[in-house]
């Protein structure tokens, strides 16, 4: 899984800010003032309006490797807009792409709105005709470098993957790469496997890049625990002998914290969203969208519009010399080059080995509008 970058994308050369207001030449003495933009709110309220109208309703894919990852956007947008009912799908967004592509060749499209890591899907399905055009609120304040300037998807947030460490390490918890391969942590590692998430995989790439393979040959024998799904590894630490993980977005348990490199390559991307030209529910979809890039949608994240302040701590996603946020995207793109890597990483990391975590049973299917697999 470029989504906590840099999301968990995410990831400053800062996207150029719009200007605002008219500067019409007056062709008389007696000509008018252009009339003042609608305000943020007064444009989600009409879409609110026409979404309710509409039917109420809308489906999500979210990319993502557990139920209920997504709950948090889902639980905040119906807050604001009680009377629309929203499902939000999650899984591997390998898997929701792979099903979205089917869905718009049978022509049986059932999700609205997607957001997903495969950030180079987006490009391919604007040119094959697959994605509606629009330009949500707060579009002109996006950085530019994350959003199609033709409109036809954006980035919404970004996600970042770097340390998780056990609190009971204190001042003793890796930072950099290197503090990885210290003795003390051997058995004690818990890592996603990298050829079973692409982002993850760039953040191996990006350390081999630097390191070398050796690097990877010392981490391997530290003998390392390898799951599926960022969030069980995260959440793997702080528990029995697990004390630290890289290439997550970390855990909610309070047995963990997280912490970037102030050297070794990290992963942040921007978690991108588009509306499906067939969505069943246009509307809804309009508002999910313009909701998540308004400036209340865009607080306490790493925000994909450049009047957002960052979180607390943290610097603006271009600021950091160690990551690269739109480097996931250039990596996706060459997908000949990432699947020789992935084969060599397989080598030396073995078959992927476990269920899915996001659909653990096996449910989702081919058309699902709900995360119980009911098939649309």
């Amino acid at each position: 899984m470029k989504s906590p970058r840099k999301a968990w994308a995410t990831a400053v050369a800062l996207g150029v800010l719009a200007a605002s207001g008219a500067t019409a030449a007056a062709a008389t003495p007696a000509a008018r003032p252009a009339p003042k933009s609608a305000s943020e709110d007064e444009q989600l309220q009409k879409l609110y309006q026409e979404a309710v109208a509409e039917g109420g309703r809308l489906v999500v894919y979210a990319g993502g490797d557990k139920p209920g990852q997504a709950d948090s956007l889902k639980n905040a947008f119906v807050k604001q807009f009680p009377k629309m009912k929203v499902d939000t799908v999650v899984d591997f967004s390998k898997n929701h792409d792979a099903r979205l592509d089917n869905q718009i060749a049978e022509r049986k499209v059932v999700a609205d709105v997607v957001h997903l890591q495969t950030l180079d899907d987006f490009p391919r399905w604007k040119k094959e005709g697959a994605l509606e055009k629009y330009k949500p609120v707060g579009w002109n304040k996006v950085y530019d470098q994350v959003k199609d300037k033709d409109g036809y998807y954006t980035g919404l947030f970004f996600i970042a993957f770097a340390n998780v460490t056990a609190t009971t390490l204190g001042n003793n918890a890796p930072v950099e790469a290197q503090d990885f391969l210290k003795p003390e942590f051997k058995n004690k590692l818990v890592f996603t496997y990298p050829n079973d998430d692409d982002a993850v995989l760039y953040y191996f790439k990006q350390l081999t890049d630097k390191y070398g393979t050796d690097y990877l040959k010392k981490l391997l024998a530290q003998n390392p625990k390898f799951v599926r799904g960022t969030a069980d590894a995260s959440g793997l630490v702080g528990t029995g002998d697990y004390v630290a993980n890289f290439g997550s977005s970390g855990s909610a348990s309070g047995l963990s914290k997280t912490s970037i490199p102030e050297k070794s390559p990290w992963v942040a991307w921007p978690q991108t969203g588009a509306i499906l030209k067939d969505a069943p529910h246009k509307a809804a979809a309009k508002l999910y969208m313009s909701w998540i890039l308004s400036m209340q949608g865009q607080q306490n994240r790493w925000s994909a519009r450049t009047d957002v302040a960052t979180p607390a701590g943290r610097k603006g996603i271009f600021d950091y010399p160690n990551m690269n946020p739109l480097g996931l995207g250039a990596f996706m793109s060459d997908r000949a080059a990432l699947d020789r890597y992935k084969a060599l990483i397989n080598l030396y990391v073995g078959d992927v080995k476990g269920a899915n975590p996001a659909d653990p049973e096996g449910r989702l299917g081919l058309y699902p509008v709900d995360q119980n697999g009911t098939q649309g």
